[in-house]
């Protein structure tokens, strides 16, 4: 019975052990969030002002030939995926529901007849993809948690320059963007969007407030020298945005998925606790009636010696 006494404690010092080490992950978790979702914030006037700059230059321009918004091909025949998963594990479903969406849509647009050319950024999705021996076409580690616009120029330049590359050199038809979205400490949703070629709907000045994310009518602007150029140097800083974002509201979701597993972890490291202190408290108090017994079973075999001698 002591040695079964003795297993119950050392569980019980292991899993307190883990639990300590959950509890100091959800506590960085939930500081974290809080600084990602200013980054996020702090984004969002720059993106908002670059969209109501490229729908301005569309809707004014009429007629636009530009190569990010015209589509190659009816049907696509090469497609690229990029999937933003998470550098570090402890995050939950975070990794699997992103890599799970993503081969949604790679079957989708297999069975569409498209070539699926994947992208990956984050330590998790390019372990995975490498396990399974899938070649990639460009793959990004280390800023899953705190990306820069740099991170997003990156990954931008090379998706633009695979789309403006003809198909059969390599190119792509089209970029599909798979990350999760911030929606709230709860909730974080996994997003599919076409990145290129861009959708930006021509308006009349009746629908401008409606298509302004800023709620406002779109300013008039005077393009120089004429909007091809513009065009060629506001594109694709609009599209760095839009992974920008990405990856801001994706670290923002990680750091909350990983602080909802960390609490769950805990709350069950805490129940197991409480389970194996009482299995310890019975294993202890059989030892202990045990041992009664034995020491009245004793006591009266000495007293029955005792009155049979006499």
């Amino acid at each position: 019975m002591g040695a079964q006494l003795r297993i119950y404690r050392q569980r019980i010092r292991s899993v307190k052990s883990t639990a300590k080490i959950t509890r100091a992950q959800e506590l960085i978790a939930s500081s974290r969030i809080i600084k990602a979702q200013q980054r996020t914030v702090a984004a969002q006037p720059y993106a908002r002002a670059i969209t109501r700059a490229v729908t301005a230059l569309v809707s004014q321009a009429g007629t636009v030939d530009h190569p990010l918004l015209t589509e190659k091909k009816a049907s696509p025949t090469r497609s690229a995926v990029v999937l933003l998963t998470s550098d570090r594990g402890f995050a939950g479903g975070f990794n699997a529901n992103v890599l799970r969406e993503g081969e949604a849509l790679n079957s989708l647009l297999r069975d569409e007849g498209s070539e699926v050319v994947p992208y990956v950024a984050g330590r998790k999705g390019t372990t995975w993809y490498k396990f399974r021996n899938r070649k990639m076409a460009g793959e990004w580690t280390g800023f899953s948690d705190r990306p820069t616009y740099e991170d997003a120029k990156a990954i931008a330049e090379t998706v633009i320059e695979a789309f403006k590359t003809p198909t059969d050199e390599g190119g792509v038809d089209e970029i599909h963007l798979v990350y999760t979205e911030f929606v709230s400490m709860l909730t974080q949703r996994v997003v599919v969007r076409r990145i290129l070629p861009l959708e930006v709907e021509e308006v009349d000045e009746a629908t401008h407030s409606a298509t302004a994310d800023s709620g406002g009518p779109i300013p008039q602007y005077d393009y120089e020298p004429d909007e091809e150029e513009v065009l060629d140097a506001l594109l694709p800083r609009y599209v760095e945005s839009r992974f920008y974002y990405a990856l801001l509201t994706s670290a923002a979701s990680e750091f909350a998925a990983r602080r909802r597993a960390m609490k769950s972890a805990t709350d069950n490291a805490n129940e197991l606790v409480d389970l194996l202190t009482r299995s310890a408290n019975q294993a202890r108090q059989a030892e202990i009636t045990q041992e009664i017994s034995e020491i009245v079973g004793g006591a009266n075999a000495l007293a029955d010696a005792s009155a049979g001698s006499e």
